[in-house]
């Protein structure tokens, strides 16, 4: 049975030949392949334990969660998908929505299981039913609606949370980390998140000598005097040790506020795998189905001890732009690297120590970024906004999900958010559609311009 995990060395081991690639079935020597391990841990750790920070979640478990995912992934998938699966950004505001609601850790990870189990069966019905029932389901209009008010959900965390805490700070990271994103070229810019925090425990560091404790609010409790950088946790924390698991509990409401995020993955994970089929010269049609199941199993893996959600990571994909070096190998290195990591608590509470202000900054970047995936998918698909059938239900969606309106249904349920904005988009949508007359009801690709290729193939193909 073959798992991908043999590998022919390429050339001599050492440098591929000028516009050579390094195929995903083949490896350089193993201390160059560990060397390109490690670049695509250094690669995902600007978010990927950001995410963790951000969702209350132990880091530590995070990153370890990490490596057991994509390897995870490199089985099903057979070694033919070169990917990392790291901690998603888009439940970010689905564990902020469910804390402010009450929800504990064990909530956000129950509600993010149920998640990756509605992900894993939708990658078993991509398998057996192909693209099109993507397409049938989730068009590009309300896809993109979906990825925009989710990241934009996440606005009044920067602004009533992380901001307040040292604005001075977070407008200092703010700036550096545009500056790193668009003025720093190739490997640099892609990890231009990690940078802003870096620089960002060195102006908090600098501010508390020069300046003393700030007065200001924690966490968005009431204001009081605290040391920016307060690393007092570190140097109590262990060097080797487990990270903290726990189980998960589910409660409908959270449910129904995460589950919209099922759709933001799909788009995410057709788009990486084509984009990897293209760089690799090898179309990954037949493996979409696969690599969104084998995403979603992970996620039920890592949430079943208290781990966040993993997703295919395109600074990864970025990497191996870069290098041309789509060595599956890698990325088994990466996955050693990774539970190496999350082995170590001492980590885990470098981390977990990150100022407040910092995370200001990044947030101000990272959540508009994730909203503005929403208007490209809109792009890449040449959605057409003067269409009425496409404006309305995105128009109503995005500003219920924005804004926070809820739905009261009895005292003791309502909807509101996410999920309300998220449910109003596609129910809008379909719905509105039965009635449209012909001429809007122009033929719309896939969930991106290459994604239709998974059909169209299909459809070329002679008959037996």
């Amino acid at each position: 049975m073959n798992l991908g995990v043999r590998w022919t060395l390429h050339g001599d081991g050492r440098t591929p030949a000028p516009g050579a690639v390094v195929r995903p079935d083949e490896r350089l020597s193993w201390p160059r392949t560990a060397g390109l391990g490690a670049q695509h841990v250094v690669a995902m750790f600007g978010a990927s334990f950001v995410a963790p920070v951000l969702m209350g979640l132990d880091p530590n478990l995070a990153i370890m969660m990490s490596g057991v995912a994509t390897m995870v992934f490199l089985l099903a998938t057979r070694g033919r998908v070169p990917s990392y699966l790291g901690c998603s950004l888009s439940f970010v505001g689905v564990a902020a929505a469910i804390r402010a609601s009450g929800g504990d850790s064990a909530t956000v990870t129950g509600a993010i299981l149920v998640v990756g189990l509605a992900l894993l069966l939708a990658g078993l019905a991509v398998r057996y039913f192909g693209a099109r029932i993507i397409h049938a389901a989730m068009p590009p209009v309300v896809t993109g609606a979906v990825v925009m008010l989710i990241g934009f959900n996440l606005a009044p965390v920067t602004a009533s949370v992380y901001w307040p805490q040292d604005q001075w700070t977070a407008l200092l990271v703010m700036l550096f980390t545009g500056l790193a994103v668009v003025g720093l070229r190739g490997f640099w810019s892609r990890i231009a998140i990690f940078l802003g925090l870096v620089f960002g425990y060195g102006i908090s560091w600098f501010f508390d000598v020069v300046f003393g404790r700030i007065h200001s609010p924690v966490g968005g409790a009431e204001a009081v005097d605290h040391w920016r950088l307060d690393l007092s946790a570190v140097a109590e924390a262990d060097w080797i040790g487990l990270p903290s698991f726990h189980g998960p509990s589910f409660e409908w409401s959270a449910i129904l506020v995460a589950l919209p995020v099922v759709i933001a993955l799909i788009a995410e994970n057709a788009g990486h795998v084509k984009a990897v089929g293209e760089m690799v010269g090898d179309p990954l049609d037949d493996k979409l189905g696969t690599a969104i199941a084998a995403d979603g199993a992970a996620s039920v893996l890592s949430t079943a001890v208290g781990g966040p959600p993993n997703t295919t990571y395109s600074e990864n994909i970025g990497v191996m732009a870069a290098t041309r070096v789509y060595s599956t190998a890698a990325y088994w290195a990466a996955s050693c690297f990774a539970l190496l990591f999350g082995l170590c608590p001492k980590f885990g509470a470098v981390v977990a120590a990150i100022p407040g202000g910092v995370l200001g900054g990044i947030t101000v970047i990272l959540y508009g970024m994730i909203g503005l995936l929403g208007a490209q998918i809109w792009i890449n698909a040449g959605v057409d906004l003067r269409n009425p059938l496409n404006l309305v239900p995105a128009a109503a969606g995005i500003i219920i999900g924005v804004g926070g309106v809820s739905l009261k249904i009895t005292d003791s349920f309502e909807l509101g958010g996410i999920a309300l904005g998220t449910l109003v988009v596609i129910t809008g949508y379909h719905a509105l559609r039965a009635f449209a007359p012909a001429h809007m009801k122009r033929q719309e690709p896939l969930l991106d311009s290459g994604t239709s290729s998974y059909d169209e193939e299909e459809e070329a193909a002679p008959k037996a």
